[in-house]
């Protein structure tokens, strides 16, 4: 087993805490041993400042990249060479009337350059296998789909 220790720490609290809706701030740190911190906040729809990271960028930032090291991980192994690797992904979140929500799914659509002589077939289907083993797209209620694009390097 393995754990991953977080600290997040609410900033955002003024000199009013949360007297009313509109007296405090959403933003917080994340911080982990060793590593620097990430000041995040709410989505602006939720009152959040837009120039900073929220829940729902770091969630589909984390499906993103646990999907791209696993593909890294089963390429490496099954004799593909990627020589670079850019996912565009996007995570669609449907609230209902009492401003709750759910994620839908989230779409990656990595964009992988792979060395002369790799298998572009192989390469496109080694996503599926990628996505039966990374970690965060197995906790995940929605689907995580994969469009890529494989060009030969």
């Amino acid at each position: 087993m393995h754990e991953f220790a977080i600290t997040t720490e609410w900033t955002g609290a003024g000199d009013q805490g949360t007297a009313t809706y509109k007296s405090y701030t959403r933003a917080y740190d994340v911080s982990s041993a060793g590593k620097p911190t990430l000041h995040a906040t709410a989505a602006p729809a939720y009152g959040g400042d837009p120039a900073k990271y929220n829940p729902e960028d770091l969630l589909v930032a984390a499906a993103s990249a646990c999907h791209m090291l696993s593909y890294l991980h089963v390429c490496a192994v099954s004799g593909v060479v990627v020589t670079a690797y850019t996912d565009d992904a996007v995570g669609r979140l449907e609230t209902d009337d009492s401003g709750s929500g759910v994620f839908t799914e989230i779409v990656l659509r990595p964009r992988v350059t792979i060395a002369p002589g790799s298998d572009a077939k192989k390469a496109e289907e080694l996503h599926h296998k990628a996505g039966e083993i990374c970690f965060i797209a197995r906790s995940l209620a929605c689907p995580v789909r994969h469009e890529p694009t494989i060009v030969a390097g």
